[in-house]
């Protein structure tokens, strides 16, 4: 039987911010700096994962010659400008917060994005407050799919992994989340994705980030 759920980790691209339509922008910037016309056709490959396995991915799609630690650095810079200034809040996120923290669950952000633009991004937006605990892609090693995202925001909330449950938008996230031995609810953007690919793969499937209290009351009792 698993433990009472006792910490709620979320995602921040496409879970708590509506950012996922800014990063075929982000990258179509990128790629034109090294030539390439980039209209967001690959938007499903690179969805969620870390930057590293983004930009090895483009470099090796449209055989770009610059390093992948260069392209790593003019991804974050553009990303930055982006988060600093245009990505918002989903109109929810912190009315379910707020219901979170009155439920007593402790709650933490785990995102690919760096640092440079996620925790500017949660001071902007005001949400900061509501979280123990960011980890971003830049403080672990292995990036999603990968579950070390997952287990370091457990480890630093001081809660075990099998008493959390991850809140994702993205295959890799919720394998991350699996493989964490995590409990996990997607919440599809169908902008980008299919929502049966998700119903076999994670433990919930939710419609938006409003049902996320009633899921864990549910849970609960």
């Amino acid at each position: 039987m698993a433990p009472p759920l006792r910490a709620v980790i979320f995602d921040l691209d496409g879970v708590l911010a509506d950012s996922e339509p800014c990063w075929n922008e982000i990258d179509a910037k990128l790629l034109r700096e090294y030539g390439v016309n980039y209209r967001g056709e690959y938007h499903r490959n690179v969805l969620g994962v870390s930057y590293r396995v983004a930009v090895e991915f483009y470099k090796n799609a449209f055989h770009i010659s610059t390093s992948v630690e260069e392209l790593m650095r003019r991804r974050g810079k553009i990303a930055t400008e982006f988060f600093a200034n245009r990505v918002g809040l989903f109109p929810s996120a912190k009315a379910t917060l707020e219901q979170l923290r009155e439920m007593k669950l402790r709650l933490a952000v785990a995102t690919s994005s760096v640092s440079a633009s996620a925790r500017p991004f949660v001071e902007r937006t005001g949400i900061k407050s509501f979280f123990e605990v960011i980890v971003t892609g830049d403080e672990v090693k292995r990036g999603k799919p990968h579950p070390d995202i997952y287990l370091c925001a457990a480890e630093k909330l001081r809660v075990a992994p099998e008493a959390c449950l991850v809140i994702e938008d993205a295959l890799s996230g919720v394998a991350a989340a699996k493989a964490a031995n995590m409990r996990v609810a997607a919440i599809p953007d169908t902008r980008f994705v299919d929502w049966h690919e998700y119903e076999k793969q994670a433990n919930y499937v939710l419609g938006s980030l409003s049902e996320v209290p009633a899921l864990l009351c549910g849970i609960r009792a």
